[in-house]
């Protein structure tokens, strides 16, 4: 079964941005008006800036409940750790009270998963934030644990100019009594009154369970997977690329697919992917905040010996392999989600 046209259709017309600025009220009247699903289980919150949907999904595993993740490669359903037919069940039950309130589309999601975990008596959750957290639509749980990945320069026209303005974003979703897990010690004077840890996911559901575990295995579509011998990875800051590179099986002599929002470090994105070949196929998601392809090109140049722009993603994975062997898909998980619906 697939979602009903008419509802995703109206999903993906709606904004994925406030058009009024960030914040919870609207967020908060719309649980309200659902019976408050989000008291009905506890939960991991995950912010952070790079690895917190994998960890999202290994936290649920671990402590037997859901996760909500975004964005999705494979399909919306994806998000809410569900199938095509829970998803319009749970889009379904949201959608009435979400229309009447003017809802975005990160809030619309976030209420359909949280009365989806409800409705499938849920008892435990991972959460994961979308951007930053203290006015994130996610802010509207009262998490037991707060798990911070890492920190990185993103979104700095929201979150603020230096990391520790954007941890600082980020750990806001930390209520007085959570346990807050810290990848080091940089940020912990961030959430003095709060018991802190360090470590990952496995630190924070042991966190959660108060026990010690081993942590689940998951797998995310487009979190470093190989599909049809193209590596796929949404890589899209520097750091996340690093952390692809270091996976990548050697030699490098990938021709990379990108594609790479605004808001992101081009730049420096792009210094580090032609340590994965020296060729480089610029395109452009159907995300509205892509930057054009022409535009990356241009900078793509200082670093990649061969560079080339295609605007439709599915002909710049086509013109990729016509140029070499093996090919790379990265920069942003939108990119990977567009090629996905065209396979």
């Amino acid at each position: 079964m697939t979602v009903a046209a008419t509802d995703l259709d109206w999903l993906a017309s709606l904004s994925p941005w406030p058009r009024d600025g960030f914040g919870t009220e609207r967020m908060c009247a719309l649980l309200d008006r659902l019976g408050n699903p989000q008291r009905a289980f506890e939960a991991v919150h995950v912010v952070g800036t790079k690895g917190k949907s994998t960890a999202a999904r290994r936290i649920a595993a671990t402590i037997g409940g859901a996760a909500y993740t975004s964005p999705h490669v494979s399909g919306w359903h994806e998000r809410l750790d569900t199938d095509e037919a829970g998803f319009e069940r749970a889009v379904r039950r949201v959608r009435a009270d979400a229309e009447q309130l003017g809802a975005t589309q990160f809030e619309v999601l976030t209420a359909a998963a949280f009365a989806d975990f409800a409705a499938r008596g849920v008892t435990a959750a991972a959460v994961e934030a979308g951007l930053g957290g203290r006015l994130d639509a996610t802010n509207v749980i009262d998490a037991r644990v707060v798990l911070l990945t890492n920190v990185a320069l993103e979104h700095t026209d929201v979150l603020g100019e230096t990391r520790r303005a954007i941890a600082a974003e980020k750990l806001a979703v930390a209520g007085p009594g959570a346990v807050v897990v810290l990848p080091d010690e940089e940020f912990a004077g961030l959430v003095p009154r709060n018991e802190t840890r360090l470590g990952g996911a496995r630190e924070a559901a042991e966190a959660f369970l108060g026990r010690p575990v081993e942590l689940a295995a998951a797998v995310l579509p487009g979190r470093f997977e190989i599909r049809d011998g193209e590596v796929w990875d949404g890589a899209h800051t520097p750091d996340a690329v690093d952390w692809l590179l270091d996976r990548l099986p050697e030699p490098h002599d990938y021709v990379v697919v990108a594609s790479i929002l605004g808001d992101k470090d081009a730049g420096g994105i792009l210094e580090r992917l032609a340590r994965a070949g020296r060729t480089l196929v610029a395109t452009r998601s159907s995300n509205e905040r892509a930057l054009p392809p022409g535009e990356i090109a241009d900078r793509a140049r200082t670093w990649f010996e061969k560079v080339e722009t295609v605007d439709d993603p599915r002909a710049a994975l086509r013109r990729a392999h016509a140029l070499g062997s093996r090919v790379l898909v990265t920069g942003s998980l939108y990119l990977l989600a567009d090629l996905s619906r065209g396979r």
